[in-house]
Protein backbone atom coordinates (compact mmCIF):
# COMPACT_ATOMS: atom_id res chain seq x y z
CA UNK A 1 0.00 0.00 0.00
CA UNK A 2 1.26 3.20 -0.82
CA UNK A 3 1.85 5.92 1.90
CA UNK A 4 -0.10 9.34 2.57
CA UNK A 5 2.48 11.75 0.82
CA UNK A 6 2.96 9.07 -1.66
CA UNK A 7 -0.77 9.38 -3.16
CA UNK A 8 -0.74 13.09 -2.80
CA UNK A 9 2.20 13.21 -4.63
CA UNK A 10 1.00 10.87 -7.53
CA UNK A 11 -2.50 12.87 -7.23
CA UNK A 12 -0.94 15.69 -7.92
CA UNK A 13 1.28 14.97 -11.07
CA UNK A 14 -2.34 13.42 -12.41
CA UNK A 15 -3.55 17.04 -11.74
CA UNK A 16 -0.72 18.43 -13.53
CA UNK A 17 -1.97 16.80 -17.00
CA UNK A 18 -5.10 18.66 -17.33
CA UNK A 19 -5.68 22.31 -17.63
CA UNK A 20 -7.53 24.45 -15.99
CA UNK A 21 -10.35 24.66 -18.32
CA UNK A 22 -10.15 20.65 -18.94
CA UNK A 23 -11.08 20.55 -14.69
CA UNK A 24 -13.88 22.44 -15.05
CA UNK A 25 -15.86 20.38 -17.87
CA UNK A 26 -14.37 17.36 -15.73
CA UNK A 27 -16.21 19.27 -12.79
CA UNK A 28 -19.45 20.33 -14.58
CA UNK A 29 -19.52 16.06 -14.80
CA UNK A 30 -19.42 15.60 -11.13
CA UNK A 31 -21.73 18.53 -10.62
CA UNK A 32 -24.09 17.01 -12.74
CA UNK A 33 -23.99 13.78 -11.13
CA UNK A 34 -24.49 14.72 -7.24
CA UNK A 35 -27.82 17.21 -8.48
CA UNK A 36 -28.91 13.92 -9.32
CA UNK A 37 -28.08 12.22 -6.05
CA UNK A 38 -31.34 11.47 -3.45
CA UNK A 39 -29.90 12.79 -0.21
CA UNK A 40 -28.42 16.14 -2.07
CA UNK A 41 -31.98 16.02 -3.70
CA UNK A 42 -34.09 15.55 -0.46
CA UNK A 43 -31.51 18.28 1.89
CA UNK A 44 -32.17 21.32 2.66
CA UNK A 45 -28.82 22.27 4.95
CA UNK A 46 -26.12 21.19 2.14
CA UNK A 47 -22.68 21.54 3.95
CA UNK A 48 -20.18 22.01 0.74
CA UNK A 49 -17.09 23.69 -0.31
CA UNK A 50 -15.38 26.31 -1.87
CA UNK A 51 -12.84 25.05 -4.25
CA UNK A 52 -9.24 25.33 -4.78
CA UNK A 53 -8.34 25.69 -8.67
CA UNK A 54 -7.18 22.09 -8.56
CA UNK A 55 -10.78 20.42 -6.87
CA UNK A 56 -14.08 19.85 -8.07
CA UNK A 57 -15.34 22.54 -9.24
CA UNK A 58 -18.17 24.02 -6.69
CA UNK A 59 -18.61 28.18 -7.36
CA UNK A 60 -21.60 28.05 -9.78
CA UNK A 61 -23.05 24.88 -8.11
CA UNK A 62 -22.80 27.15 -4.75
CA UNK A 63 -24.08 29.71 -6.42
CA UNK A 64 -27.35 28.34 -8.20
CA UNK A 65 -28.14 25.66 -5.45
CA UNK A 66 -28.33 28.99 -2.48
CA UNK A 67 -31.15 30.03 -3.78
CA UNK A 68 -33.27 26.64 -2.94
CA UNK A 69 -30.92 25.45 0.00
CA UNK A 70 -28.65 26.40 2.81
CA UNK A 71 -25.57 26.75 1.54
CA UNK A 72 -22.83 26.16 5.11
CA UNK A 73 -18.81 26.43 4.03
CA UNK A 74 -15.87 25.82 5.95
CA UNK A 75 -14.04 28.93 7.54
CA UNK A 76 -10.76 28.08 9.47
CA UNK A 77 -10.01 29.57 12.31
CA UNK A 78 -7.09 28.62 14.14
CA UNK A 79 -6.70 24.27 13.99
CA UNK A 80 -10.21 24.16 13.52
CA UNK A 81 -13.31 24.69 11.12
CA UNK A 82 -16.27 26.44 11.82
CA UNK A 83 -19.20 26.72 9.32
CA UNK A 84 -21.20 30.09 8.05
CA UNK A 85 -23.75 30.53 5.98
CA UNK A 86 -22.92 31.21 2.19
CA UNK A 87 -24.99 34.25 1.31
CA UNK A 88 -23.44 35.10 -2.05
CA UNK A 89 -19.85 35.86 -3.47
CA UNK A 90 -19.75 39.68 -2.54
CA UNK A 91 -19.87 38.28 0.81
CA UNK A 92 -16.85 35.50 0.52
CA UNK A 93 -13.22 37.03 1.58
CA UNK A 94 -9.62 35.19 0.95
CA UNK A 95 -9.23 33.77 4.10
CA UNK A 96 -6.62 31.11 5.58
CA UNK A 97 -4.96 29.05 2.63
CA UNK A 98 -6.01 31.44 0.30
CA UNK A 99 -9.41 29.92 0.80
CA UNK A 100 -12.40 32.03 -0.33
CA UNK A 101 -14.64 32.21 3.28
CA UNK A 102 -18.27 33.91 3.71
CA UNK A 103 -18.12 35.87 6.52
CA UNK A 104 -20.50 36.79 8.87
CA UNK A 105 -22.10 34.68 12.25
CA UNK A 106 -21.04 31.36 12.83
CA UNK A 107 -23.72 28.33 11.89
CA UNK A 108 -24.30 25.99 15.41
CA UNK A 109 -27.13 23.86 14.40
CA UNK A 110 -24.89 21.05 13.47
CA UNK A 111 -28.08 18.68 14.10
CA UNK A 112 -29.58 20.37 11.02
CA UNK A 113 -27.53 20.03 8.32
CA UNK A 114 -28.54 17.44 6.19
CA UNK A 115 -25.45 16.51 3.83
CA UNK A 116 -22.07 17.11 3.70
CA UNK A 117 -19.99 17.30 0.11
CA UNK A 118 -16.46 16.61 1.07
CA UNK A 119 -14.15 17.36 -1.17
CA UNK A 120 -10.29 15.25 -0.97
CA UNK A 121 -6.97 14.72 -2.26
CA UNK A 122 -8.06 11.10 -3.27
CA UNK A 123 -10.80 8.33 -1.70
CA UNK A 124 -10.28 4.26 -1.99
CA UNK A 125 -13.42 2.42 -2.73
CA UNK A 126 -14.32 1.65 1.26
CA UNK A 127 -14.96 5.28 1.69
CA UNK A 128 -11.30 6.44 2.64
CA UNK A 129 -10.37 10.04 2.43
CA UNK A 130 -7.44 11.03 2.20
CA UNK A 131 -6.63 15.11 2.58
CA UNK A 132 -4.27 17.82 2.39
CA UNK A 133 -2.77 16.18 6.08
CA UNK A 134 -4.21 19.20 8.32
CA UNK A 135 -6.97 17.47 10.02
CA UNK A 136 -9.47 20.01 9.72
CA UNK A 137 -12.00 17.83 7.85
CA UNK A 138 -11.34 14.95 10.07
CA UNK A 139 -11.49 16.82 13.19
CA UNK A 140 -14.75 18.73 12.26
CA UNK A 141 -16.54 15.80 10.64
CA UNK A 142 -16.51 13.86 13.84
CA UNK A 143 -18.80 16.72 15.27
CA UNK A 144 -20.99 15.68 12.88
CA UNK A 145 -24.23 12.93 12.33
CA UNK A 146 -24.96 13.75 8.72
CA UNK A 147 -25.04 11.60 5.51
CA UNK A 148 -21.21 11.94 4.21
CA UNK A 149 -20.63 13.07 -0.33
CA UNK A 150 -16.93 12.77 -1.14
CA UNK A 151 -16.52 14.03 -4.76
CA UNK A 152 -13.60 14.22 -6.92
CA UNK A 153 -11.78 13.30 -10.41
CA UNK A 154 -12.07 10.02 -11.79
CA UNK A 155 -8.25 9.91 -11.49
CA UNK A 156 -8.42 10.74 -7.78
CA UNK A 157 -9.57 7.16 -6.95
CA UNK A 158 -7.17 4.94 -5.25
CA UNK A 159 -6.76 1.46 -4.28
CA UNK A 160 -6.17 1.52 -0.95
CA UNK A 161 -5.75 4.71 1.38
CA UNK A 162 -4.07 4.16 4.95
CA UNK A 163 -6.13 5.20 7.46
CA UNK A 164 -6.30 5.80 11.36
CA UNK A 165 -9.10 5.49 14.16
CA UNK A 166 -9.35 9.15 13.64
CA UNK A 167 -9.88 9.29 9.76
CA UNK A 168 -13.50 10.04 8.84
CA UNK A 169 -14.66 7.71 5.76
CA UNK A 170 -17.29 9.11 3.50
CA UNK A 171 -20.75 7.39 3.04
CA UNK A 172 -20.57 7.76 -0.89
CA UNK A 173 -18.18 9.00 -3.24
CA UNK A 174 -19.30 10.75 -6.67
CA UNK A 175 -16.78 11.13 -9.70
CA UNK A 176 -17.33 12.52 -12.87
CA UNK A 177 -18.41 9.05 -14.16
CA UNK A 178 -20.92 8.66 -11.43
CA UNK A 179 -21.19 6.66 -8.27
CA UNK A 180 -18.06 5.17 -7.09
CA UNK A 181 -19.52 1.87 -5.50
CA UNK A 182 -17.87 0.09 -2.61
CA UNK A 183 -15.97 -3.41 -1.93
Amino acid sequence: MMEKNEIRKNISDKKKQYSENELKTLSSGVMERLEENVVFRCARTVLMYYSLPDEVHTHDFIEKWSREKTILLPVVTGDDMELKVYSGKECMQKGSYNIYEPQGETFTDLVSIDAAIIPGVSFDRHGNRLGRGKGYYDRFLKKLNTFKIGICFSFQISDEIPHDEHDIAMDEIWTEEGYVSKK
